[in-house]
């Protein structure tokens, strides 16, 4: 009696079984499943945060020393002495934007890290959507950057900040450095993705970060600054959103400087936030 035996299908021209056909999680997942998938990893962020107190201090103590220090020790010097009241009308506004910029630093080091506990390797073996990942990440750091802008704020008016237009004035001055910081987020996403270690991520974002942050109008008028710097300022996005920021707060043009930071929110995650998940996930 003959046996009939079957074989998998083999590759006519190699001779090998016929690979299956595979997907990325991102595209087998729909909307309603991404959103899932970011609710959790954000509350589990969350809970991350709640379980480690000490990550929470450079939220909350960072912008009371800053503005303390840039209040008493160079507002004399720039507004004049007896007149620190009128530079935190100045300064509140442009730190506004190195509050971002400082949280947006943490997001990098924060990828960085994880890949080197591990934590990475789980997500890789769980079938969710290798940008849902970094999306949770990015919504968890906006809520401690407007943590942190709050208090800002609060430190602000005991100093004598003063809104000269509109509460819906502050409000868009905070959603608008929330939407910049945002954006920067991806930028160091990247570069935690990119660099070996957390210090590499560190080292090289300082070195960007001092230039853009001591070359704009955050923490004085760019008139005083020689010829070449102040070209340097005009076109800095931390100038620009500073002066929208300033200009919502204590009136004056806003529709330049309000699109010129939109425009460049818009054109850094365009370019850097594909960079980033791609990166993500080459490496998970």
């Amino acid at each position: 009696m003959s046996t009939t035996t079957t074989a998998p299908a083999r590759d006519a021209a190699a001779g090998t079984p016929a690979p299956k056909a595979t997907q990325s999680p991102d595209s087998r997942i729909g909307l309603r499943g991404n959103l899932r998938h970011i609710g959790a990893l954000a509350r589990r962020n969350a809970l991350q945060i709640k379980a480690n107190p000490e990550s929470v201090f450079e939220v909350v103590l960072m912008p009371i020393i800053f503005i303390l220090l840039f209040t008493y020790v160079f507002g004399g010097a720039i507004a004049g002495k007896g007149n620190q009241d009128a530079y935190v009308n100045y300064l509140v506004p442009g730190m506004m934007a190195m509050t971002g910029l400082n949280i947006a630093m943490a997001v990098g080091t924060g990828v960085n890290e994880d890949f080197k506990k591990g934590i990475m390797d789980r997500f890789r073996s769980m079938p969710i959507a290798r940008s849902s990942v970094l999306i949770a990440k990015i919504v968890v750091e906006i809520g401690r950057m407007l943590v942190a802008t709050a208090i800002l704020l609060g430190m602000g008016f005991l100093l004598g900040l003063e809104i000269k237009t509109s509460v819906l004035d502050l409000l868009a001055a905070v959603g608008l450095s929330l939407v910049f910081g945002a954006s920067l987020m991806w930028i160091f996403i990247l570069l935690g993705l990119t660099m070996k270690t957390a210090q590499g991520v560190q080292g090289v974002a300082m070195l960007v970060l001092m230039p853009l942050q001591f070359g704009s109008s955050i923490f004085s008028p760019p008139s005083s600054m020689p010829g070449w710097l102040q070209s340097f300022t005009d076109y800095n996005p931390l100038s620009n959103l500073a002066d929208a920021a300033r200009n919502l707060i204590n009136g004056g043009p806003v529709a330049h400087s309000v699109w010129m930071t939109l425009g460049w929110a818009v054109l850094i995650t365009a370019i850097t936030a594909p960079l980033a998940v791609a990166k993500f996930r080459k490496k998970t």
